[in-house]
């Protein structure tokens, strides 16, 4: 099972350890398309669109860390997507020589929830919670 992670569940950040560690079978530097924000909650959000969204592509060996990552992200799939923080779907992801990589799992927030959070656009593409 593949996710691909942008903010604190990225390997070295504060997530990664109690979410990752020891259950990643694989972690590659890879991209995405969207937009990424700084959110002043001290995460970001990624919004659909066409910029590049750099993070890492983690391999779980169980399936099971999906439910486990979906607390954490407030996503739950009975409830409306509007009532979610993140909404999970699958991404097409590319290594950052810009093979394809396939598909994984994504969290994305709505541009109505960044606004509201007062996100600030990382045209770098890439989010460091240090």
């Amino acid at each position: 099972m593949k996710v691909f992670v942008y903010g604190t569940l990225k390997p070295g950040e504060a997530n990664y350890q109690p979410y990752c560690a020891g259950k990643v079978v694989e972690a590659v530097r890879a991209y995405t398309r969207g937009q990424l924000f700084d959110l002043p909650l001290g995460y970001p959000g990624m919004t659909p669109g066409n910029e590049r969204v750099e993070g890492f592509l983690l391999t779980f060996a169980e399936s099971g860390v999906l439910a486990f990552i979906d607390q954490l992200e407030g996503y739950n799939s009975q409830r409306p997507p509007k009532q979610n923080e993140y909404n999970r779907r699958v991404i097409q992801v590319y290594n950052i020589s810009d093979e394809p990589l396939g598909e994984a799992w994504g969290y994305l927030m709505s541009r109505e929830r960044v606004q509201q959070l007062g996100g600030v656009l990382l045209p770098s593409g890439w989010w460091s919670g240090e």
